[in-house]
């Protein structure tokens, strides 16, 4: 008997440590939650008061709106009564118009014997719901307000119709702030035993740009990868260019001829795959830093937002490159000529 219990014990750890860590380390209660402590007090009055409105949560990606409706369901019901009281439907299901006049509305108009309280429906990335999905859920939310509440997930607001937005209290998820950030990541590191430098850190919370789930998902990789996490091994396993590869492109634009820094930039971004998109976006914020006469700057930026464009429509890298390339000559002889 004893053994059994071992053996079926041995599994669920190897589960555990088989997950990725974006899952592993999923907060699971309110607390938990390391962001937003505004939004989760006001949460947990609203639970605390058995008062909860129909919420809808938006903002970025990896801010922590699915965690936290999670968090705030298995603060809601136990175990046992999740499957009974929770009704989860994201982008992967289908949500038609179909769904919300089905499935949807039969989970909400069946009322809860022996158990007080209402059932929740959550509806994530709900901007992927279609108009008339949309339009066929605001009577569903009225119709049936007294015994379930509605969550809505998205990351864009304005996919969500006026209708919808008017039904339910609005609570918006920024970005993390690296303060918030390091510390959940340090935790992180201490648990698996990770190899990494302070400016590894720095890497991780710049390229992530507030999204735990990117961070997380970065630093598993990397450690994966190379055994350890440093800014040079961070920017070659997300395949951005490094700031000293961006200081060599910038440096060739502007100080060789053009056939020159042309090749140079075309055997770089060969031999470390960079893409020219990443590289104009590193270039912009340089360019910013850097001192050119105002008129100067002027001119490069504008060239720059078209060839982005154009890059976004799916134009030549390599014509574009050239254009890239020009404009930062022209620029050259325009400093020359006001000095």
């Amino acid at each position: 008997m004893e053994t059994s219990a071992h053996k079926q014990q041995q599994p669920e750890a190897a589960k555990i440590r088989n997950l990725p860590w974006v899952e592993k380390y999923r907060p699971q209660t309110l607390d938990d939650l390391i962001s937003h402590q505004d939004i989760l007090s006001t949460i947990q009055k609203f639970i605390s008061e058995d008062r909860l409105p129909h919420l809808l949560l938006y903002g970025p990606p990896g801010t922590g709106k699915t965690s936290t409706i999670l968090a705030c369901a298995k603060q809601l019901y136990k175990d046992k009564e999740f499957g009974s009281m929770v009704l989860e439907l994201n982008a992967s299901d289908d949500r038609g118009i179909d769904i919300v006049r089905g499935p949807i509305l039969s989970f909400a108009s069946t009322r809860t014997i022996f158990k007080k309280g209402f059932k929740l429906v959550i509806l994530d990335e709900a901007d992927a719901m279609t108009q008339d999905a949309q339009n066929a859920l605001r009577r569903v939310i009225e119709k049936f307000t007294e015994n379930t509440r509605f969550c809505l997930i998205c990351n864009y607001l304005s996919k969500i119709i006026p209708a919808l937005q008017s039904r339910c209290t609005r609570f918006r998820f920024g970005p993390l702030t690296p303060e918030l950030m390091v510390p959940r990541l340090e935790h992180v590191v201490e648990e698996e035993k990770v190899d990494i430098s302070e400016d590894g850190m720095k890497a991780l919370i710049t390229l992530s740009s507030g999204d735990m789930r990117r961070a997380l998902n970065i630093l598993q990789s990397t450690n994966m990868a190379f055994g350890k996490v440093t800014e040079e091994t961070v920017y070659t396993c997300t395949g951005h260019p490094l700031k000293s590869d961006i200081a060599n492109i910038l440096d060739w634009m502007l100080n060789q001829d053009f056939t020159t820094a042309y090749r140079n930039i075309m055997e770089l971004k060969t031999l470390k795959g960079l893409a020219l998109h990443d590289i104009l976006t590193e270039i912009h914020l340089f360019v910013h830093r850097v001192d050119f006469p105002s008129s100067v700057r002027i001119h490069l930026l504008t060239k720059m937002a078209d060839i982005e464009y154009r890059l976004a429509v799916g134009t030549s890298e390599k014509i574009q490159l050239s254009s890239l390339i020009a404009a930062f000559q022209v620029t050259r002889d325009l400093i020359v000529t006001e000095a």
